[in-house]
């Protein structure tokens, strides 16, 4: 896997690029804007987007260690939930599209399987935190269009712009030939 070779051969950059990245996915965890149904936060999308450019383990900590820390700072119900939520759908998005040699269809397969894994580890989650059911039925269509949106704006800025073309000679090992 090419994101696991990142973090071996340069892991002081692939830790400033994880925390830069976990720092980003906090920062939009602090403001939504306002839609009916409650408010749309941007960090499912980086959320994303750190899953399909790092390994597994770079995903986690972008994904659940900064969600929970989001939640932790902005609003702390949540925030166990958030870490295993996005920490799991992080994962997994990284396994499949490192899995099928970082093609499109890998990135949308992965990211279908994290919308999955976001709304039902949500809902149980609101079910669980609220301790009602029918609070994470009420959120069920919102949930879904949260985790799709981000998706799909992870998936349109990571192979429509060309990002992963320079995200992959940002990372590439260089020659040290002296």
């Amino acid at each position: 896997m090419y994101a696991n070779t990142f973090r071996k051969t340069a892991p002081t950059k692939w830790l400033t690029v994880t925390a830069m990245l976990m720092a980003v996915n906090i920062a939009m965890s602090s403001f939504g804007i306002p839609v009916p149904g409650g408010h749309l936060y941007l960090n499912d999308a980086i959320i994303c987007i750190a899953a399909l450019l790092l390994d597994p383990l770079g995903a986690f900590c972008v994904g659940g260690i900064g969600a929970f820390l989001g939640d932790f700072f902005f609003y702390p119900a949540p925030m166990f939930v958030s870490l295993a939520v996005h920490g799991l759908q992080a994962v997994v998005i990284s396994l499949v599209f490192n899995g099928s040699h970082r093609r499109f269809r890998g990135a949308a397969v992965g990211v279908v399987l994290g919308i999955l894994i976001n709304v039902v580890g949500y809902s149980l989650g609101r079910a669980l935190v609220y301790a009602t059911p029918q609070a994470a039925l009420l959120k069920l269509p919102f949930q879904i269009f949260q985790a799709s949106f981000g998706a799909a704006v992870s998936l349109l800025l990571v192979f429509k712009t060309g990002f992963l073309r320079y995200w992959d000679t940002f990372t590439a090992p260089r020659n040290s030939a002296a």
